[in-house]
């Protein structure tokens, strides 16, 4: 495979096309062609089942990563959410992109939208939502909303749904600004890990020289930094992106991490979480910590009762 031309590995949905587009004209001005190779992936293709039902690690991302170990493509883009907390040995993440707004938001084809009002239907794929939803605004019901966010805008557009929930880097990156009718706070709803950041991954074997070209042209080094730290939590936790776990971190002013992570229970009863600051150096050690924290303090019971729920060993 000739490396003249980068090729680009991602999902075909336009979100994914956006985001791939993006990383491909930060690549062309740092002097490098580029090619994007769109495929379907498993988490595109079963949109009968919640993505907790479809069990598999890596939903979004097997079939681009298969391609990176093939040699048909040599990076893989993805939201960084979508990314599995532990990556193949022979693969790595090389770069984070600057993150958009991390929250999520509430859109609406219905102007004077209450999302406290009883009997709301809200549309949403993520068990973290569910389960928030169902602590904050438990007159509300949720509903899944699976598919690309043009099928599940045009679905709330049909009156499937009242609103759907979803987060703001996608609606944002869209053109969806003008449905937004409530920006949920971070501190209530934390997002998951890795939230409004892309991720762009390759494999190990990958030319150093043009891993480093790469990495130049597209890694943020502070988002880099938070992303260790939210990774660590996730991966320490050992729930896999299908879990209502969050955490989010963020850069001090005086330069530390301050990383706030947490797990709530699907019913939304149960909610343990943590916050703790640290040197940035340490972003992985202070993830590792928070999830610790919460696993002694309640979070490995509530793991352990969805895991009953699902029927996992």
């Amino acid at each position: 495979m000739s490396e003249s031309v980068i090729r680009l590995a991602t999902r075909a949905s336009r979100l994914a096309l956006w985001q791939t587009e993006h990383v491909a004209s930060l690549l062309n001005q740092a002097g490098l062609a580029t090619e994007i190779v769109p495929m379907q992936t498993v988490g595109d293709q079963v949109l009968d089942r919640s993505l907790a039902k479809i069990g598999a690690k890596g939903v979004f991302t097997e079939e681009l990563e298969e391609s990176l170990r093939r040699g048909d493509t040599h990076l893989a883009v993805h939201s960084a959410k979508d990314v599995q907390s532990t990556i193949p040995p022979d693969l790595e993440l090389l770069a984070f992109l600057e993150r958009e707004q991390v929250n999520d938001v509430v859109i609406s084809f219905q102007e004077n939208f209450d999302i406290g009002r009883a009997g709301i239907l809200l549309g949403t794929s993520s068990t973290r939502r569910k389960a928030l939803l169902r602590r904050f605004y438990p007159l509300a019901s949720t509903a899944e909303a699976r598919g690309n966010l043009q099928t599940r805008v045009r679905k709330l557009e049909e009156g499937q749904y009242d609103a759907l929930v979803l987060a703001y880097a996608g609606v944002h990156r869209m053109g969806y600004d003008h449905l937004i009718r409530h920006v949920l706070p971070a501190e209530r709803f934390v997002p998951p890990v890795g939230q409004g950041s892309i991720a762009v991954e390759c494999s190990r074997f990958l030319d150093k020289a043009l891993k480093e070209k790469v990495k130049q042209a597209l890694d943020h080094p502070a988002t880099h930094r938070c992303l260790l730290a939210e990774r660590a939590f996730l991966r320490t936790m050992e729930g896999g992106c299908s879990i209502p776990s969050f955490a989010l971190a963020s850069l001090t002013e005086a330069g530390d991490m301050h990383l706030h992570g947490g797990l709530i229970s699907l019913s939304g009863e149960e909610y343990v979480d943590f916050t703790q600051t640290a040197p940035a150096a340490q972003a992985e050690g202070l993830g590792m910590a928070v999830a610790e924290h919460v696993l002694g303090h309640g979070g490995a019971a509530i793991l352990a009762s969805i895991r009953e729920h699902r029927g996992e060993q």
